[in-house]
């Protein structure tokens, strides 16, 4: 087998037939595109999947240096989950376990590329996007976009990536500020917080992210992969202890009321009725207990015991 024929050797970009993303190489820089700006760059499970095989190509091929990950056209960086595809999973709760662990698999695989990753944030970052921001080592940010975390008002928890780092890249307290509220950080906030590591005018932001490139050309390649292996310490250790739990947690949920009401919410191009949330929350009949065995629990929906078959009252 020839040297360039290896397994262990990156292929040419123009060999991959990715639909969902733009995977591009240029001396020494890969740039990773999300490349559907009509959803304003929502991921969905085949670009997942396109995501992972790009990702890892940038990691095996030595020519590479740098990784540069943006979105398609000037409007979104990325926007998280596709809530249209993410209907599906009220129906068949077990394919969002799937989903998820093609979401896993793409974002262990940015941080642990063996070389630095840039964001290039061309528009808004949203939910999950944000978090394939915090999965990049360093972010450049034009000065037109913002950040926001939305899973507390349309149904998703931030689990896979926000709530293990926001507190280690922004702090506690804004962290909270951001899952919680879910407002908009624009720009030059993001900047002040630590989210972004320089903002530039949006004609400026392509020289901007070439600069830093540049710079980080300039370093001793095996060197600048330990130095990320090390600082990712309290990163991996968040998300290790914490990952399996939250896909299987979202799994689970993905047909619960208040996931329902909130894809249905969004479909409808409306705010979830958050009132009618809580009336149910309120409203819930207390658990019933069987008057003949004693079985205590039971849902208060059932009309016979779970347990000796007897009816209940």
């Amino acid at each position: 087998m020839n040297h360039s024929e290896s397994p262990y050797r990156g292929r040419p970009a123009s060999s991959f037939n990715f639909q969902h993303i733009r995977y591009d190489k240029q001396d020494y820089r890969a740039t990773v595109t999300f490349n559907r700006p009509e959803v304003l760059n929502a991921v969905c499970y085949p670009m997942l999947l396109e995501l992972r095989e790009a990702f890892l190509d940038v990691s095996f091929d030595d020519g590479i240096a740098v990784l540069v990950l943006t979105g398609a056209g000037d409007r979104a960086f990325c926007t998280g989950a596709d809530l249209n595809e993410q209907k599906q999973f009220a129906e068949v709760p077990q394919n969002y376990w799937k989903w998820m662990g093609a979401f896993i698999d793409a974002h262990d695989r940015l941080r642990n590329l063996g070389k630095p990753s840039i964001a290039r944030l061309n528009g808004i970052v949203v939910g999950g996007g944000n978090e394939f921001n915090l999965s990049c080592d360093l972010a450049i940010a034009a000065d037109d976009i913002y950040i926001r975390q939305v899973g507390a008002s349309h149904g998703s928890v931030a689990a896979a990536g926000a709530t293990q780092w926001l507190p280690l890249v922004v702090g506690d307290r804004r962290a909270r500020e951001m899952l919680l509220l879910n407002e908009e950080i624009p720009a030059a906030k993001a900047l002040e917080w630590g989210l972004v590591n320089q903002v530039t005018p949006r004609a400026q932001l392509d020289a901007a992210v070439d600069a830093m490139a540049g710079k980080l050309y300039r370093k001793l390649p095996e060197v600048t992969r330990y130095t990320k292996q090390q600082i990712n310490f309290w990163r991996d250790l968040s998300w290790g202890l914490t990952i399996g739990h939250a896909r299987d947690w979202l799994g689970i949920h993905a047909a619960a009321p208040e996931t329902i009401e909130a894809v249905q919410a969004f479909g409808e191009k409306r705010k979830p009725d958050y009132d009618a949330v809580r009336r149910r929350w309120a409203e819930a009949a207390p658990a019933q207990t069987c008057p003949h065995c004693g079985a205590s629990g039971l849902p208060p929906a059932h009309t016979f015991c779970g347990q000796c078959g007897g009816k209940l009252g």
